[in-house]
């Protein structure tokens, strides 16, 4: 009877924990990445590749089997000292074209108006391995001589009618920043053997105009491809990519037809996507499928405020199709809106024992929210809200957080090695993490840390929108100084130490089971020796 009664006990834990998985993990919530220009593609092996500019000084390839976290970093490339492409690397996308990789970018030499296009060619099949550099693109009106090359940035292959075609956006003359969407046949991933073709005008449409305002010029750009049977869409950007007025349109055309020739497109009336009240500039898109290729995603950055600027954030949403084989973009949704997660994408599983101490000098078993270069491995140790010394674009403060990856924890023991490096707002431990995303209070779960600025060591939780405060009392922490934060959870009961010794205890029973990591704000910390101990 007690053998089948401990059978019972563990068979119950085991379908309550599940339920809380299904209930809780099976979701996510935007924004999931900070960024702009998101661009991913979903390979044969199975796992997404994800690319981004480094600081407008390099190009990160992300890998991952899931399309709600970006997985395994790694830096493929750097742009040189002096050159053509040495600054403002925008926008880089990847593809796999004729059995290797290729990577798209737009660089310049310091100045916008010497923006070029320039590709890359990976050396093996690993796409986040080396590439070589295979120069600049011809994107200009005098193939023959390939002189007086243009502007151009948002570079995109297309694949066509057994031909290989390069879509961009680009200037109509040499400086005169009017953007249009051109296109060039190519011979190889990295060599245009035409002249370019304007594909459309820029400002056909009030909407397509910067402020979507008639007096002003037109802007497109953002350019990606889209098919549904022998239907292929150009979804573009357009408007100002600065402005709350960005939107996505769309330009179409039926495979057989010449790409080559303008009057083949159709542009459809009005936008297919733009904001609302409350996600902002819509903009620059990309498009993939669900883990188990049963719904269609796109992936998309918005702005964070109305004010006039670049700093984003990057959102995925489900979209559908017609009755006539056109796409049916959703209304972006809320940030924080409960979201169902990608079919087929896999779900944490329960934690147990855990330890890192970067000793590889790499934060590959983490997951993270917050600007892209606030997180790096130093001296053995994972550091947020760290300036890095090459290659920032922006300074997106966000209270930066990393959870470890693909594992949740009910009751635990978690410990770190704390060091506020610079500043000296909050540092600590976050866990039972629901939800997390990209934002100050964007997750639903607990912290507890240490504030130096206030004297204090805290304790709250989190609802994905603000703060309350459960506990805090007097704690002189000093930045250069080294603690060991440890928080014990078992049930609704909460301990807190620094260096062995308590400093309070709450109860609260809003959140029971979750991811736990790390969380700064506005402040460089030194996270180190970091275990997770799962209660018996």
């Amino acid at each position: 009877m007690k053998h089948n009664s401990f059978l019972v006990k563990v068979l119950t834990i085991l379908i309550v924990f599940s339920s809380a998985v299904l209930a809780d993990f099976g979701t996510f919530v935007n924004p999931i990445y900070e960024g702009a220009d998101p661009f991913v593609v979903k390979h044969t092996d199975g796992y997404y590749y994800f690319c981004q500019s480094e600081g407008d000084k390099g190009i990160a390839i992300w890998k991952s089997d899931k399309l709600t976290d970006k997985g395994i970093k790694r830096v493929v490339w750097k742009s040189p000292d002096v050159g053509w492409n040495s600054d403002e690397v925008w926008a880089p996308e990847i593809h796999y074209l004729q059995g290797r990789w290729y990577i798209y970018y737009a660089a310049d030499s310091g100045h916008n108006r010497y923006h070029r296009v320039g590709v890359l060619q990976s050396k093996t099949q690993d796409a986040q391995g080396e590439y070589n550099d295979m120069g600049m693109v011809y994107t200009g009106d005098e193939y023959a001589t390939q002189t007086n090359n243009r502007w151009g940035i948002d570079a995109t292959p297309l694949e066509m009618n057994g031909k290989l075609y390069l879509i961009w956006s680009g200037w109509n003359g040499y400086d005169d920043d009017i953007q249009s969407l051109y296109i060039a046949e190519m011979s190889n991933p990295w060599t245009v053997i035409t002249n370019r073709v304007k594909i459309t005008d820029n400002d056909t449409y009030a909407w397509e105009r910067v402020s979507n305002n008639p007096d002003n010029k037109g802007l497109n750009e953002g350019a990606q491809i889209l098919r549904k049977g022998d239907k292929i869409f150009v979804i573009y950007s357009c408007s100002g990519s600065w402005e709350p007025t960005y939107k996505l349109g769309q330009l179409s055309i039926r495979e057989g037809l010449d790409p080559m020739n303008p009057k083949n497109w159709i542009k459809k009336s009005k936008p297919v996507c733009q904001g609302t009240d409350k996600v902002l500039g819509v903009g620059h898109c990309s498009f993939t499928k669900s883990p188990d290729d049963t719904e269609d995603w796109m992936v998309y950055h918005s702005k964070i405020s109305r004010s006039t600027g670049w700093q984003r954030n990057v959102r995925i949403e489900k979209f559908t199709w017609n009755e006539d084989g056109e796409p049916v973009f959703p209304v972006p949704s809320e940030a924080g809106t409960i979201l169902a997660r990608p079919s087929g994408e896999k779900l944490p599983v329960a934690g147990g024992d855990f330890s890192d101490s970067f000793d590889n000098g790499l934060w590959d078993n983490w997951c993270y929210y917050g600007y892209n270069r606030f997180i790096d491995v130093r001296d053995n140790a994972l550091v947020l809200g760290t300036i890095p010394s090459w290659g920032i674009a922006n300074n997106y403060r966000s209270a930066e957080k990393a959870v470890v990856r693909d594992r949740i924890w009910s009751d635990f023991v978690m410990e770190s090695k704390v060091r506020v490096v610079s500043g000296n707002r909050d540092a600590g431990l976050i866990f039972r993490v629901n939800h997390p995303a990209v934002g100050v209070d964007a997750m639903k779960g607990y912290f507890a840390g240490i504030v130096p600025a206030t004297g204090r060591a805290i304790a709250g939780k989190m609802d994905g929108r603000g703060w309350m405060q459960l506990a805090a009392t007097d704690f002189e922490s000093k930045v250069g100084q080294d603690y060991r934060l440890k928080i014990v959870a078992a049930g609704e009961k909460y301990q807190f130490l620094i260096d062995d010794v308590v400093i309070f205890e709450f109860n609260d029973s809003s959140y029971s089971t979750g991811y736990a990591g790390v969380r700064v704000l506005d402040t460089e910390v030194s996270f180190d020796d970091i275990t997770i101990k799962a209660s018996e």
